[in-house]
């Protein structure tokens, strides 16, 4: 496999991890503010966590499996990117919604897991914690 073959493998892997953990992450989000109606940053916040622990392990185990790095460095490291993103995914979500664009709650969700999980998320899982 050629490394740009590996990159497109890697990149398909993390993006299939990616949308398993968005759906706990949107799903928790929704669950949280339409039927406990808990604040949407409290419960993007919220989201955005479960859905790095289900990415976690999923990550881990198969999207980026023959990493280097031992699991407890990587779980190190994935607490720190982890942390990043959710801090930019809750600002941005609540930037959108209540700031900039004053789109609806989910559609500020979409804009900025989209554009975390192709930027953010990507080159520092790749790069960074499971580094090859």
């Amino acid at each position: 496999m050629t490394k740009k073959d590996f990159w497109l493998y890697s990149l398909f892997r993390h993006q299939a991890a990616g949308l398993i953990a968005t759906g706990v992450d949107f799903g928790t989000t929704i669950i949280l503010t339409e039927t406990f109606l808990i604040w949407y940053g409290y419960s993007n916040a919220t989201g955005a966590f479960l859905g790095a622990v289900v990415n976690f392990f999923i990550s881990s185990f198969w999207a980026f499996k023959g990493s280097k790095n031992k699991l407890k460095n990587q779980m190190y490291k994935y607490a720190i990117v982890s942390f990043g993103s959710l801090v930019l995914n809750t600002i941005l979500v609540i930037l959108l919604t209540d700031s900039v664009f004053q789109f609806d709650y989910r559609i500020s969700k979409i804009i900025t897991a989209i554009f975390i999980a192709w930027t953010y998320n990507f080159l520092l899982m790749r790069n960074y914690v499971f580094k090859k």
